[in-house]
């Protein structure tokens, strides 16, 4: 097999017992893909086929409608008599359940980081009606060196009047206690297999400790199961709570939403940030979503920017910017203060959530720079160089130009009530 439809395929990823996935390549845009081509054989005479066809048409419905930094994307899907396959997009870095055992565990904080970028992808895809219903450590992708990609969406419950009726989906030692009773499901039921997840991905172990599948379905229905540290005990106690609260039983104990699952996360990896020179993406995200520069860009977009600017720890009395020096990037101030300056007179403070050196920001070109920037106290500040932001997706370029004229006016307005009220002083005197 060379060819299927306008995909040219390269080699076999995966095989299963209803087709198999390749990498391939679509000859219209040169774009890599993992192609899941299904045997349509497999489909007929089986008292199953019904329900995986309606699996199969699940997935496909979400071509073009899940679009997010850490979901793969559904790129094409076909499927008829003669022919089914879906394109989606291809990670190179295989699944995290390799780093779910005892042998090749991850070091705390990046099973942290990994499981926040986690949450904020499933919040998103449960604020576009989906919930996933599948999820553990083989369905989570790795891309990068610290990238995750949440994958195969075809047992999701969809809000839109697709939803899958087929129940009993799912891999039974990551189910909720609501998915095992047949219960109505929210979000809650990622939430609570996140947390079985997170609990592998810290011990290399399942929390459950039953001989039977009728065993296990009672250990998750009451609750019964092993916190983390009980298994590993040099798991932080964060951590541990965190994984006892996303799997509690009783929905009401549990997690009620994805923000404060990743507020906990971030929380524990926010402790001692002070100390550390290394600031981690979940604090960059979360540093970036509580400035009101960023008000209106995107979870997709801000993502992007983690990815692009450089963040800088800085003591007091360090200077960022130097009056005089060439310079081809500009500054946003995500903690501490800092004074302005020109030649040695001071112009000003600044604070957290200020802008400076944008005002001559024009691509692929460098200035000198007419003032002095110092910080005043600890900062916290990241860097975007002009050439890198040309180089950004339309929409988060445009979400920057509509900022960067927001700041401007505010700076007006401030300059005209300051003129005003120098104006009516003269007029006074």
């Amino acid at each position: 097999m060379e060819n299927v439809g306008k995909y040219r395929i390269l080699k076999e990823l995966a095989s299963g017992a209803t087709g198999k996935v390749y990498l391939a390549v679509n000859s219209l845009t040169g774009q890599r893909v993992a192609l899941k081509l299904i045997d349509p054989g497999s489909f007929r005479d089986q008292p199953t086929a019904k329900a995986f066809r309606k699996l199969l048409q699940v997935e496909a419905s979400l071509v073009g409608k899940l679009k997010h930094p850490h979901i793969v994307q559904m790129l094409d899907a076909v499927i008829n008599d003669d022919l089914m396959y879906i394109a989606m997009e291809y990670v190179d870095g295989g699944a995290l359940s390799k780093f779910a055992d005892t042998a090749n565990l991850l070091p705390f904080p990046r099973v942290a980081e990994l499981m926040y970028k986690c949450c904020k992808a499933l919040e998103y895809a449960c604020s576009q009606g989906v919930i996933h219903r599948d999820i553990k450590p083989e369905n989570i992708m790795l891309q990068g060196e610290g990238d995750v990609k949440i994958a195969d969406f075809g047992a999701a419950q969809i809000e839109d009047g697709t939803a899958t009726m087929v129940i009993g989906v799912g891999s039974l030692s990551y189910m909720s206690p609501e998915q095992v009773t047949g219960e109505a499901l929210t979000c809650q039921t990622d939430i609570y297999s996140l947390g079985v997840t997170m609990s592998k991905l810290l011990t290399g172990k399942l929390p459950f400790q039953a001989t039977s599948q009728h065993a296990l379905m009672f250990q998750i229905v009451s609750g019964e199961h092993r916190s983390p540290q009980s298994v590993r005990p040099e798991v932080p106690d964060e951590l541990d709570a965190i994984v006892q609260r996303a799997t509690r039983a009783d929905l009401a104990q549990r997690y009620q939403s994805w923000g404060e699952f990743a507020n906990d996360l971030a929380a524990y990896l926010n402790k001692d940030g002070k100390q550390r020179p290394e600031i981690f993406e979940a604090e960059k995200f979360g540093a970036m979503r509580a400035t009101p520069f960023f008000e209106l860009f995107s979870d997709a977009e801000l993502w992007e920017v983690v990815r692009f600017s450089k963040w800088h720890k800085v003591r007091p009395g360090s200077t960022i910017v130097k009056e005089g020096d060439l310079g081809n990037a500009f500054f946003i101030l995500t903690e501490g203060s800092v004074k302005v300056s020109r030649s040695g007179k001071a112009l000003g403070m600044l604070q957290q959530g200020d802008c400076f050196g944008e005002i001559k920001r024009m691509p692929n070109s460098t200035y000198r720079r007419t003032t002095s920037v110092e910080s005043s106290t600890d900062c916290v500040l990241f860097e975007v160089d002009l050439e890198a932001l040309t180089k950004a997706s339309l929409e988060c370029r445009y979400q920057f130009s509509e900022a960067f004229l927001h700041l401007l006016m505010k700076r007006l307005e401030v300059a005209n009530t300051r003129i005003s009220q120098l104006v009516g002083q003269q007029a006074h005197f």
